[in-house]
């Protein structure tokens, strides 16, 4: 190649990366949150490093949660998929709410009396607002053996991440909630609230409402 084929094709490449968008919309940061845990064998409390990430997913982000270190023990040995965790990811800044998130079960089994290692935690967040969004570790609820622990960072920690986000068409300008769904299993879930009342979804709420139904009739 000669030298005026050569600067040419430099020429070509810088031009090209002239063109490429700007980064920095995104900032992540690995964030300790010291979490206050009601177990069934008492008050706990630890601190763990956790960040976020969002990964874009059709009009959304599938947000995951990472935790550097276990947040709570358990005083006997818990098995291969005994304990099975979820949390609340809190949105701020331009959009507001909080976005369900949950992982698979421990996949080995958990020593008695050593930090319980949780698993990566993920849900989707659909942006309903256009801005500067800011995502924080929330409540972490752990099941296992019939017991259940939650845990509340008392530290108010910063957001993991903040990401600027475009509204997916057709949200709407509601909150960013998102309710977690557990499964065809479930016989009740929480469908919505309307002036504080909740309403049902399911084989147990239309068995109810079927049942008040008749005895309005019989009235």
């Amino acid at each position: 190649m000669s030298h005026r084929t050569r600067s040419a094709a430099v020429a070509l490449a810088l031009a090209g990366a002239a063109v490429l968008p700007a980064a920095g919309t995104a900032r992540a940061d690995v964030v300790d949150v010291a979490y206050d845990c009601k177990t069934p064998i008492g008050d706990k409390s630890a601190v763990s490093p956790i960040d976020i990430r969002a990964a874009a997913e059709g009009d959304g982000y599938k947000l995951t949660m990472s935790f550097r270190k276990g947040v709570s023990s358990s005083p006997i040995e818990l098995g291969k998929g005994a304990m099975n965790p979820s949390a609340v990811i809190v949105v701020g800044g331009a959009d507001q709410g909080q976005v369900a998130v949950s992982g698979p079960p421990n996949p080995e089994a958990a020593p008695a009396n050593t930090p319980i290692k949780i698993t990566d935690l993920s849900g989707t967040y659909t942006p309903k607002k256009t801005g500067r969004v800011t995502f924080t570790a929330g409540v972490l609820t752990i099941k296992a053996m019939g017991t259940t622990t939650t845990c509340t960072p008392g530290n108010s920690p910063k957001p993991s991440l903040e990401l600027d986000v475009t509204a997916a068409a057709g949200a709407g300008s509601g909150p960013a909630d998102t309710l977690p769904q557990t499964g065809p299993e479930d016989s009740v879930a929480p469908l919505a609230t309307l002036g504080g009342t909740v309403l049902l979804s399911g084989t147990a709420g239309l068995l109810m409402l079927s049942r008040r139904s008749r005895r309005a009739a019989r009235t």
